[in-house]
């Protein structure tokens, strides 16, 4: 495989990672929007981004302050916790 497809590979498969991770998560913004992650595009200036449920726009995922975790088996009462989150 050329190391260009190589990339391009990789970029598509950190991308769909992304979505699998965002996609239907509440998450707070830095500026303090919040909401439910509705689509992840990938902007070939500006990075990945997002756009929220409710809200018009789309923001940089380095934006994000926090985001819903998912739930870890043992853990009641954790469906509704945040951590802080880096996407960098």
């Amino acid at each position: 495989m050329s190391t260009a497809k190589l990339r391009a590979c990789t970029i598509l498969a950190e991308f769909d990672q992304a979505q699998a991770e965002l996609v239907g998560k509440a998450v707070v913004l830095t500026d303090g929007k919040a909401g439910t992650v509705d689509r992840l595009w990938l902007d070939e200036f500006h990075g990945l981004r997002i756009s929220i449920v409710g809200h018009e726009g789309k923001w940089p995922v380095s934006t994000i302050k926090f985001a819903e975790h998912e739930l870890y088996a043992g853990e009641p009462g954790t469906s509704h916790a945040f951590r802080r989150r880096s996407f960098h």
